[in-house]
């Protein structure tokens, strides 16, 4: 058996494979809801309807997609440009941490200053964060080819370590019994509600709007054609004229820039504070939602509302039919297995000696 490249990939392929992708994976998946003894069609029923069957479990969807969509814009961005940036989880700790440190209530008061000027101070700050999290590896990858893969993956656990120390420190809440969690976000700096009496917040236009200028970006601009020229062939497009270095730099400031911000929006629009558990992987998440769309920001959008609908539904069928809420990893790791795959068949034919 060989693998041999197609001469032209069509449109309806690059479509079709995620999708055919997904009906895979619900068949496999099938195999192990029948194994822990449950009906196959109630079981994605219910999974259904917790993910979109009322108004409130599509809110609920669509609030947790909206941190996914701005990590997997983060992971895509930095993807293209064959930066493989693994610390949106320590980048998303770091943004939260700073937004809070710019508008918390510390000592009772905050920063005495306009809400227009302060809010969008605090957004700059989280995004900063993050990009300097990553500016680190980035620069150390295209000066001195040091492995992105493992700095970025360290920084993880060293901005927890921090994240740790300073909410048992200098910016835990007083008020909070012992806890150990920030100081809460001044109250003008929260995110409104899209929809009263349930918790999906404006964060989510941020994500979609951020989403639509990566795009923009990558597909529109000459920064962004180096961004893609450098992903796809780094000494050609070196060779050609590209700035490496300094796309590098721009991909970092992007990327751990928009993890920065998912980091202050999921503070800003849902918790008010940070704590070590606030986010549930969503750096890592990030990754699979990014490789899901085939790094298209706009793919992004509809492969995070996907694993977010997954992920809230399968609490919902739990309890209904008892099949553990572990079904949703397995559909969202089989997905990416299942999507990778096709996306090799639709750019390979096999051939058979």
């Amino acid at each position: 058996m060989r693998l041999e490249k197609r001469e032209r990939t069509s449109a309806l392929a690059y479509v079709a494979a995620p999708v055919g992708a997904v009906a895979f994976t619900l068949l496999v998946s099938a195999l192990l809801v029948l194994w822990a003894g449950a009906p196959v069609g109630r079981t994605y029923a219910l999974l259904a309807q917790g993910a979109l069957g009322s108004v409130f479990a599509l809110t609920e969807t669509l609030t947790r997609a909206t941190p996914l969509i701005l990590t997997g814009l983060s992971a895509a961005v930095a993807f293209r440009a064959r930066l493989f940036n693994i610390g949106a989880e320590g980048q998303l700790y770091a943004g939260a941490i700073a937004a809070v440190a710019v508008g918390g209530m510390h000592g009772g008061t905050g920063l005495q200053w306009p809400v227009p000027v302060l809010f969008p101070l605090m957004m700059l700050a989280a995004a900063l964060a993050g990009a300097a999290l990553l500016l680190g590896p980035a620069l150390m990858k295209a000066r001195l080819g040091v492995d992105e893969v493992v700095t970025t993956l360290l920084l993880n656990f060293v901005m927890l370590l921090l994240v740790s120390a300073l909410l048992d420190g200098p910016m835990k809440d007083p008020l909070a019994l012992g806890w150990p969690q920030s100081v809460a976000l001044q109250g003008e700096l929260e995110l409104s509600r899209l929809v009263p009496q349930t918790r999906l917040h404006t964060g989510l236009l941020w994500a979609v709007g951020l989403a639509v200028l990566l795009w923009a970006l990558l597909t529109r601009t000459v920064p962004g054609f180096e961004i893609r020229a450098a992903g796809a062939n780094a000494r050609a497009a070196a060779f050609a004229g590209v700035p490496i270095t300094r796309t590098v730099v721009l991909v970092a400031l992007l990327s751990g820039g928009l993890a920065g911000l998912a980091g202050a929006i999921e503070v800003a629009g849902r918790t008010s504070y940070v704590t070590l558990d606030m986010s549930p992987g969503y750096g890592y998440s990030g990754i699979v939602i990014a490789m899901l769309a085939g790094l298209h920001p706009l793919g992004v959008v509809a492969a995070g509302v996907f694993v977010a609908g997954v992920l809230v539904g399968a609490d919902s069928m739990s309890r209904a039919v008892g099949v553990p809420t572990y079904i949703a990893d397995v559909i969202v790791a089989a997905s990416l297995i299942a999507v990778l795959v096709a996306g090799l068949l639709a750019q390979y034919r096999v051939r058979w000696k």
